[in-house]
């Protein structure tokens, strides 16, 4: 059925065909609109319907209606906003009729959208293994890869087929940088490289140091790495999926935890980052804790996530960067005052971060919360730090000390994550011996109560027979 001309104008209007199964590699948040993008502007052709209408038909299967658009004029290679074709949206939805239509009307096999994905690397994300097929026997190639290797040999054992990895019903994780998938019958967890990182030799290279850091670890208090798709585009890093999603989302849910969950909490996470600073040969700081970036697990554990831009800290124990951290989203608000001053990091910018989770968890409100993001790094900077606004008991056995200890203005002062974790299990043994003598004078109640039921129950047996006796003589 042709749809309405005003449907196909609002299509036209936004620049962007939006119908259907997007590109690959496109992110979960919207696009952004604005003019100056690949294909379009505000300006739009007297013709936009046409060109739209033909997409709109490919993602139909529409044949016929698509070849008399062509043979009117209608340019089978015209792209929108977002540098997609109609060979992109035939390759999406798996339309091997449309497919092999467009390749016969002179559409390039190619084309690369506003984010490096071809047709074929659409059609390999959405399994639609006939439209690959035909795509690659007409000489369709996915783009080599920076990290490719000639030899056989050469690649690496965490190599990944992408083909294996399922996406028909992926959904977005973790603020969209993570995805899932299907591999050999598991939901995984899938970080995906856009194209045009191959010429960014700086996401290159930490693309290489994520990869050879999460080859290193393996503790339960941090995600598992499973493997990493480097020989074809685009890259992927594929690691376990936790479904019951990140400690933000929990956290939103619960509000203000109980002291003794707070704590439990708080080793899985101390835990998980003492491995890490303790890792030899190279202690590795990850530079970025906040509880996105730490999951859940089905067992109610958490595990630590994400290390895109951890660094493995060499002789020096510390690290600079060139330019400051780009600090997205709600993460400034965990992040330790050198990392915005662009100091000197060394294991302490975890500890920091580690405090406010902490505070977080017993407060029940992220730290500063009635600021905005942007606001919160100034206030660290001047070394304001979070109220202490909840009961007095959450805060006991030390905990006040230990997370004021914690994020000191300076990092010597800063314990270490052992430190954390002998101090924490010190916590949680006295919270534990209160709760057994609580249970104690109850127990020796409920015992009381059931002897007495048992000799008042006695009692009656005993007067209820020797009625019976007496009735029986006389």
């Amino acid at each position: 059925m042709e749809p309405s001309r005003r449907g196909v104008e609002s299509l036209s209007s936004a620049g962007r065909f939006t119908l259907g199964k997007q590109s690959s590699l496109a992110p979960g948040a919207a696009v952004d609109t604005a003019a100056g993008e690949s294909g379009a502007g505000d300006d739009v052709p007297e013709e936009i319907d046409r060109h739209f209408l033909l997409m709109h038909m490919t993602n139909e299967g529409d044949i016929g209606g698509i070849e008399e658009l062509l043979e009117s004029g209608v340019d089978v290679n015209f792209r929108d906003i977002d540098g997609r074709t109609a060979l992109h949206v035939a390759a999406c939805q798996g339309r091997v009729a449309v497919v092999e239509c467009l390749l016969r009307k002179g559409a390039v096999v190619d084309p690369k959208d506003r984010w490096g994905s071809t047709p074929l690397a659409d059609a390999i994300h959405y399994h639609n293994h006939d439209a690959i097929k035909l795509l690659e026997k007409h000489g369709a190639k996915l783009p080599r890869p920076p990290m490719h290797v000639k030899n056989a040999l050469q690649i690496p054992e965490y190599e990944i087929n992408p083909r294996e990895l399922d996406f028909s019903k992926s959904v977005d994780i973790t603020k969209g940088t993570f995805r899932t998938a299907k591999w050999r019958g598991i939901e995984v967890a899938v970080k995906t490289l856009g194209e045009h990182i191959g010429a960014d030799d700086k996401k290159v290279r930490a693309f290489r140091d994520e990869l050879a850091l999460l080859q290193q670890i393996r503790h339960p208090n941090v995600v598992q790495f499973l493997g990493a798709v480097t020989q074809s585009s685009p890259m992927m890093i594929v690691t376990e999926y936790l479904p019951k999603g990140d400690f933000r989302a929990y956290l939103r849910r619960k509000g203000a935890l109980k002291l003794s969950t707070s704590v439990r909490f708080a080793l899985d996470i101390a835990r998980g980052l003492n491995y890490l600073h303790e890792h030899r040969p190279e202690a590795i700081i990850h530079r970025d804790l906040e509880p996105t970036n730490i999951l859940l697990d089905d067992s109610g554990h958490l595990k630590v996530a994400d290390f895109g831009v951890s660094k493995l800290l060499k002789v020096a124990n510390s690290v600079t960067e060139d330019k400051p951290l780009p600090l997205q989203d709600t993460a400034c608000r965990y992040s330790a005052p050198e990392v915005f001053l662009n100091e000197e990091c060394g294991t302490g910018v975890d500890v920091f971060s580690f405090a406010l989770i902490l505070q977080e968890m017993i407060e029940g409100c992220p730290p500063f919360s009635n600021f905005q993001d942007h606001e919160v790094p100034k206030l660290y900077i001047l070394k304001y730090r979070p109220p202490f606004n909840a009961s007095a008991k959450l805060y006991r056995y030390g905990i006040k000390g230990l997370i004021e200890q914690c994020w000191s203005d300076n990092p010597a002062i800063r314990p270490t994550f052992r430190e954390v974790i002998y101090r924490l299990s010190s916590v949680q043994k006295h919270i534990a011996h209160r709760r057994r003598w609580k249970i104690i004078p109850l127990q020796c109640f409920q015992n009381l109560e059931a002897v007495w039921k048992k000799d008042n129950f006695e009692i009656r047996s005993h007067s209820t027979c020797s009625s019976f006796s007496s009735d029986s003589i006389f």
